[in-house]
């Protein structure tokens, strides 16, 4: 709640701005006129830029994706029912229908130029917030190895002797389960739940879907947006799923 009432106020500074210059023609109408017209257009933008940036992460992380392109892709989509808002809001009743697709092309350019950039600074801001906690230094014991595994950890006897026993994660491919240590990776036929059945006495968690990693062989924490990734000890990154979060901060993991 507090995020978004910044973030309203924000956008009701930008619709303030824009009644000032003016732009787009709407400088020959007098400054109440601007203030009533940008103003709540701005708001209007927010409530429809906003929850599709939300769905963008949400994308990006479930896929293990990058953010700013997902944010860039929601960006041209909002813009669609965005422009149709602007358009009625202008016309206030009294305008056809754009006459050919170069018209209804401008208008949406236009309303894109104003949306991406506003788009941007949230998207800024929200890099910005996570700032503090890229690359936090993680706790004494997230840099030490993996501990030596307990007897009863059956899935390393799957792993070939050359990739030892260290264990760093695992991570799901199709019907395979991808073993990484710190020697190296192989891919072993068997779902990853069984997996992680057979490791039984190894501290680790399930941070996504398709991933299981030994809690000591986290090194850093890397957060982009709402993006979350771990940094292990052999530089592979583990996303992190947005409904594990919690969670795994609760457990000191974040």
């Amino acid at each position: 709640m507090r995020q978004i009432l910044i973030e309203l106020a924000v956008l009701g500074v930008i619709g303030i701005v824009l009644a000032l210059i003016g732009p787009f023609g709407s400088f020959e109408a007098s400054f109440g006129a601007r203030l009533a017209y940008w103003v709540p257009l701005a708001l209007a933008g927010y409530a429809i830029y906003r929850p599709i940036g939300a769905v963008a992460d949400w994308i990006a992380t479930r896929l293990a994706l990058p953010a700013a392109p997902m944010w860039i892709a929601a960006t041209l989509i909002a813009t669609v029912p965005m422009t149709m808002l602007v358009w009625a809001a202008s016309c206030a009743g009294r305008c056809r229908h754009p006459s050919s697709i170069d018209a209804a092309l401008t208008w949406y350019g236009q309303v894109l130029v104003i949306g991406g950039a506003v788009t941007l600074l949230l998207y800024i801001r929200g890099k910005g917030e996570a700032a503090a906690s890229v690359d936090a230094p993680p706790s004494p014991a997230s840099f030490a190895p993996p501990a030596a595994p307990p007897p009863n950890a059956r899935f390393l006897k799957r792993l070939s002797p050359h990739l030892g026993v260290d264990l760093v994660a695992l991570e799901m491919e199709d019907h395979y389960v991808r073993a990484h240590t710190l020697a190296g990776s192989e891919l072993i036929l068997m779902r990853l739940r069984d997996a992680i059945d057979e490791l039984d006495g190894i501290d680790g968690s399930r941070v996504h879907r398709s991933w299981w990693v030994v809690r000591s062989a986290v090194r850093t924490v890397r957060r982009e947006g709402r993006n979350v990734r771990l940094v292990l000890t052999n530089d592979v990154e583990a996303p992190v799923s947005r409904e594990r979060v919690a969670a795994l901060r609760a457990a000191g993991w974040l």
